[in-house]
């Protein structure tokens, strides 16, 4: 699954792929294009009615996403071959930028659970977001994102620092509600922003949870001590709340920029999100020896449970008690 758009030379990537594949005795590859009226869905499905049982998907987290809705609850793995901007599901999971080492790696075997997220029918394997996020996505051309890469989103970003605060009202797993003027609610399935920036360092792809962090940053100077923290990884962060669960409801005094996984959807006043565990099979690298996470092991069987396991309810944990 390509996307044409992409700057990559899909005749030397064709090229590689048929023969990487061919030396291990692979069959050769299907090849589908996203078009703009259709960017990966419709083509998975297809692949998949075709008999696949991996779909490599060439392209960003726009593309990705899209195929996502279709390998939901599949035993179809999915390969991951970045080539956009922010490719922030493979720099989350760890993969590498060389497309070779990926393509070796679904060939591997090695193969990885992930949860994705649901919003309005829709599935996500980021995060989700309302607010200030939405509006810098929005505010950032693709001819500048194309020019200078990532760094294209801190320019759409800085002409809406003063934007007006929303009044919302966050609820976590059908607990009380929380409400705050905020000015952005991310939801979030990892916790790797463009850059490298880790906004939510206990965010897991495959924990059963939704991250959900609350900014609320009034002036430039708190927008620059929120930067800092964030950007040095200090333990508390100001202006940042950050709580967890399954199911979360923002509802706003006023309809919101939104976005899932870096595309920005219709505005609204509510983002209703809920997290699908161990939806989605990922290829992934080869795991060093010794470097396994016990819960890599066990995710599986954390959801046999319709209840899941003790300690569902939402956890907040305050970054900035004055927030």
């Amino acid at each position: 699954m390509v996307n044409p758009v992409k700057p990559v030379d899909f005749d030397a990537l064709r090229r590689k792929i048929n023969r990487m594949l061919a030396a291990a005795g692979w069959p050769p590859p299907l090849w589908l294009e996203t078009t703009v009226e259709d960017p990966g869905e419709g083509q998975t499905r297809q692949a998949i009615e075709a008999g696949a049982e991996v779909v490599f998907v060439c392209g960003g987290d726009g593309t990705i996403m899209s195929c996502v809705s279709a390998l939901v609850g599949t035993d179809v793995a999915m390969a991951i071959l970045p080539c956009g901007t922010g490719n922030l599901l493979a720099a989350n999971l760890g993969l590498p930028s060389d497309l070779s080492a990926n393509i070796e790696a679904a060939m591997a075997g090695v193969r990885r659970q992930i949860d994705v997220g649901v919003i309005e029918g829709r599935f996500f394997t980021v995060m989700a977001g309302m607010g200030f996020d939405a509006q810098l996505l929005k505010s950032t051309s693709e001819s500048t994102k194309a020019r200078i890469g990532w760094p294209a989103y801190l320019v759409g970003g800085v002409r809406h620092l003063r934007d007006r605060p929303m009044r919302v009202s966050i609820r976590i797993d059908g607990q009380p509600p929380v409400r705050r003027r905020a000015r952005t609610v991310l939801v979030a399935n990892v916790g790797r922003l463009q850059g490298g920036v880790r906004l939510l360092t206990a965010a897991e792809p495959d924990d059963g949870f939704l991250d959900v962090a609350v900014l609320t940053p009034r002036t430039i100077g708190h927008w620059l001590s929120l930067g800092w923290a964030v950007l040095f990884r200090r333990t508390r962060v100001p202006r940042m709340e950050v709580f967890r669960g399954r199911r979360v409801e923002v509802t706003s005094n006023r309809a919101q920029p939104r976005e899932l996984d870096g595309d920005v959807i219709e505005p609204g006043r509510t983002l209703r999100v809920k997290v699908q565990p161990l939806a989605l099979w990922l290829c992934v690298p080869q795991p060093a020896r010794g470097t396994d996470r016990p819960w890599d092991v066990l995710a599986r069987f954390r959801f046999m449970e319709e209840v899941g396991w003790p300690g569902s309810g939402a956890r907040a944990g305050r970054s900035d008690p004055e927030a």
